[in-house]
């Protein structure tokens, strides 16, 4: 996972816990979480618009072919 080990994410999970305080990790985990989310649900949607448009382009070259 990038090089990182179990002790770099403690130490990492430590600043953070510092930085931020412990209520706020929950927000900040849950912000990232649906940030995540949305962005692979507009790749997967771009993904089939660009299916969708090549598709309906090479339906559309058969047909002024014929």
């Amino acid at each position: 996972m990038f090089g990182i080990g179990m002790p770099e994410l403690i130490i990492i999970l430590i600043i953070l816990l510092v930085i931020f305080g412990a209520s706020r990790l929950p927000e900040i985990g849950s912000g990232l979480g649906k940030g995540i989310k949305n962005f692979k649900k507009s790749l997967t949607d771009t993904e089939k618009e660009l299916k969708s448009a090549t598709k309906e382009s090479t339906e559309e070259k058969e047909d002024s072919s014929s």
